[in-house]
């Protein structure tokens, strides 16, 4: 759940409910595609205002359920998340630039709207995890631990 953040002249509560597509819309979130998804997407909680509650996949999407503040404008926050995630994980993962002709992981669009923690949060999360034709994996979320 979405905490109120409060910074030396402001207190906010930012949900926002992202949807990344990867380019081509291929199929290449393997296990250890999403893994370094995950692993990246701590370090930038860690270095950034932006927090992960929720991140899954749908073959060849990404949603993210995440928390940020108002020191910078979403355009900048979806750019950090989609430049790191993308170049480590073509790093990590060689192979999946092959997949991909050599270009980016992304496609250059996204989806992104609020989320209301007072209002919608639980029915965006509801509609994530059951939205598309495929299975959803639900591939991190904050305060629980998954096994795989």
């Amino acid at each position: 759940m979405g905490e109120y953040i409060s910074k030396s002249h402001n207190k906010s509560m930012l949900l926002y409910h992202l949807v990344c597509t990867v380019k081509y819309r291929r199929d290449v979130l393997t296990k250890e595609v999403t893994d370094t998804l995950i692993n990246v997407c701590m370090e930038i909680s860690e270095t950034s205002d932006i927090e992960f509650i929720e991140i899954g996949t749908d073959v060849n999407h990404v949603h993210f359920l995440m928390q940020t503040t108002p020191s910078y404008s979403i355009a900048q926050y979806v750019k950090l998340i989609k430049g790191k995630t993308g170049n480590m994980i073509f790093k990590i993962n060689p192979e999946i630039k092959k997949k991909l002709w050599g270009g980016e992981f992304w496609s250059d669009g996204y989806f992104i709207v609020t989320v209301s923690k007072h209002g919608s949060e639980a029915s965006i999360k509801e509609y994530v995890k059951n939205q598309g034709k495929n299975k959803y994996d639900l591939l991190y979320k904050r305060d629980e631990h998954i096994d795989f």
